[in-house]
């Protein structure tokens, strides 16, 4: 429409913001008169030439600087043009508005999330409360891998399902996924029926859904690794969906034996105080350790911040609780720890602030003893035996067991594992790809089932039972 109008009436024609305005001199005064008296429209005459200024909305005009005489026509033609540019610029305006509030709603879904995954959970139903809608409870949650493009469609898809009783929310680590969290009445009631995943999978073919069993909402966290893995075997099914298959926790198995050794080993960690305010504190040094055992490096999208940061604070852990987080040991220590220490119950430390004697692990043996005592404990001996029988089941892939046992045994990397095997990385990651859909857990990509089968492989050590 400018250039239109400046063929039409010749001279200089564009628009023009009146509190910082650029352009011609004649123009400039204009927009200042326009200010000053506080009108709609202007026209100065000066030296040869007019400038007519006309107000579209706060703080923007549009304004010709043209020859004398000009158009006869120009002030009724300008007064028009006035009318379309405005409502141009308000549309422009209302759709960025519309942007920002949808990326304000999503960061403050994801601090939901964020605060779900750490146990602080009356933070986040006041927040979803604001949202809308509630956080179910019971709840099963799903976690939905979309094609390029496709996370938006899979949201309102799953709204109208639901009829908007779904909370859903974008993956902030893993940029095709959704995780939604559904009540129990709408979710699958068995494995072969699950009426929404069936939905959504037959309507957008590029998704594909995993999810977890029925779950208090305080076991978000478990929920979401349970999810997670039934969408590792769900990408080797015809239908592209899976419920997360039947077995023990080992949380539930290890709390009556374990749930004084993890206070012990997190009790530095829970009454650590920084030496100043800027510096993370307990609270936010846990949430830091869970997010980078669950996601590895991928943990700064979570979490926020920048890898240095990451990494200093991994270092901070390390030092506070005397690990190696190096160590595939160590973490699966740190990890089931957390796991019994749901939403990081106040414990102190030893009087001298330093390390309880029973925390951490050297050369892959936890010291002095205390995680042995744990999985040498009847009831996680149990689950050790049922979570690894399939390994040695008729489904197993020939050589299983080895496979993941030299996995396992250098620290879960494919390389050193390869070259211990003695084949390539490609055919060692494939066979750990067969593993995974006998195990129905993922192992490869994070949140990896790594850390219960260093556990479950350890409790068979010490029960004598290791084939």
């Amino acid at each position: 429409m400018l250039e239109w109008l400046t063929t039409r009436l010749g001279g200089w024609i564009g628009l023009m913001d009146t509190e910082h305005p650029r352009g011609p001199e004649a123009a400039l005064r204009g927009a200042a008169e326009l200010t000053a008296r506080g009108v709609r429209s202007a026209v100065l005459r000066h030296a040869g030439s007019a400038a007519l200024v006309f107000a579209l909305d706060e703080g923007r005009a549009l304004a010709a600087v043209l020859g004398l005489p000009h158009h006869p026509g120009a002030p009724a033609l300008l007064a028009d043009a006035a009318v379309p540019l405005a409502l141009v610029l308000r549309a422009e305006e209302a759709d960025r508005r519309e942007e920002r509030a949808a990326a304000a709603e999503a960061m403050a879904r994801e601090s939901v999330l964020h605060l779900l995954m750490n146990g602080q959970l009356s933070t986040a139903r006041q927040i979803a409360e604001t949202l809308g809608p509630s956080l179910p409870d019971p709840m099963r949650m799903y976690v939905v891998e979309c094609g390029p493009g496709e996370r938006a469609a899979a949201a309102r898809l799953f709204t109208e399902l639901t009829g908007g009783r779904a909370w859903i929310v974008r993956c902030p680590v893993y940029v095709s996924h959704l995780v939604v969290l559904v009540p129990t009445d709408l979710a699958a009631t068995s494995a072969d029926d699950d009426p929404l995943s069936g939905a959504l999978t037959g309507a957008a073919r590029d998704c594909t859904v995993g999810v977890s069993g029925e779950s208090p909402l305080r076991e978000a966290p478990a929920a979401y690794a349970q999810a997670f893995h039934a969408l590792a075997v769900a990408r080797g099914l015809g239908e592209r969906h899976a419920r997360f298959g039947p077995g023990p926790e080992l949380a539930l198995a290890a709390h009556g034996a374990g749930a004084g050794w993890a206070a012990a080993l997190l009790a530095p960690l829970h009454a650590y105080e920084p030496r100043r305010p800027q510096d993370p504190g307990a609270q936010e040094l846990r949430a830091t350790a869970h997010a980078w055992l669950s996601f590895t490096s991928h943990a700064t999208r979570l979490l926020k911040v920048h890898r240095n940061t990451l990494a200093g604070r991994l270092r901070l852990i390390e030092s506070v609780l005397g690990l190696d987080l190096g160590s595939l040991a160590d973490q699966s220590a740190l990890s089931l720890a957390l796991r019994l220490t749901p939403g990081g119950g106040r414990t102190a430390g030893r009087a001298d602030g330093g390390v309880p004697s029973d925390a951490g692990a050297l050369d892959g043996v936890p010291r002095d003893g205390a995680l042995d005592d744990v999985l040498r404990d009847p009831a996680t001996r149990a689950w050790a035996r049922a979570h690894l029988a399939p390994l040695t089941g008729p489904d197993a892939p020939a050589g299983a067991r080895e496979t993941v046992r030299v996995w396992l045994r250098h620290d879960a990397r494919l390389v050193p594992a390869a070259g211990a095997l003695g084949i390539s990385v490609a055919a060692t990651r494939k066979r750990l790809s067969r593993v995974e859909a006998v195990l129905e857990r993922s192992l490869l990509q994070s949140p990896s089932a790594r850390y219960d089968l260093w556990l479950a492989h350890r409790a068979e050590e010490l029960d004598g039972s290791a084939p």
